[in-house]
């Protein structure tokens, strides 16, 4: 008897795993804004402004799964978005470490400095953001894969 009920237990936990979960309208949304960022700066031919664009489509993402797991508690000590994300969500803590590092730069750009983005540096973050979009994209909803919706907000190449 103890075999069927682990058999029908087992039965119900796939079937459950094989159902998938709607996304909060929230967290859609941020990934749709994340998308938004994405696409411009893809098409910005200036460091400064594709760097900036890059770093908010990556803000945005990090947003979506603390959105997703829920904001660590005040005591946490967490105050930005990258501390929140390292504590919502562990596995994702090198990205936080990454784009945290970023936010002088932007700040720099924010102030009228855009010449202190060297291009590498901004197609390096652009590249990342995607990236970590992809992978958010794969936590949020792990059946859904990468999300074929931001790519077509990318232009064509002529």
């Amino acid at each position: 008897m103890g075999t069927m009920h682990s058999q029908g237990a087992r039965d119900v936990v796939s079937a459950r795993m094989l159902v998938p979960r709607a996304v909060p309208p929230g967290v859609s949304a941020l990934l749709r804004k994340a998308d938004a960022e994405l696409a411009e700066a893809a098409r910005s031919a200036d460091p400064g402004d594709r760097f900036v664009h890059a770093h908010l489509a990556a803000i945005r993402s990090a947003a979506a799964v603390v959105a997703l797991r829920g904001r660590p508690s005040a005591r946490s000590g967490a105050r930005t978005v990258w501390d929140m994300l390292a504590h919502a969500e562990p596995d994702l803590a090198a990205w936080s470490g990454y784009f945290a590092s970023g936010a002088p730069l932007r700040a720099a750009v924010d102030a009228g400095r855009p010449e202190q983005v060297e291009p590498a540096r901004a197609d390096e973050l652009l590249a990342c953001a995607e990236d970590f979009r992809d992978e958010v994209a794969m936590l949020v909803d792990p059946q859904a894969g990468f999300s074929a919706q931001r790519l077509t907000l990318v232009p064509e190449a002529s």
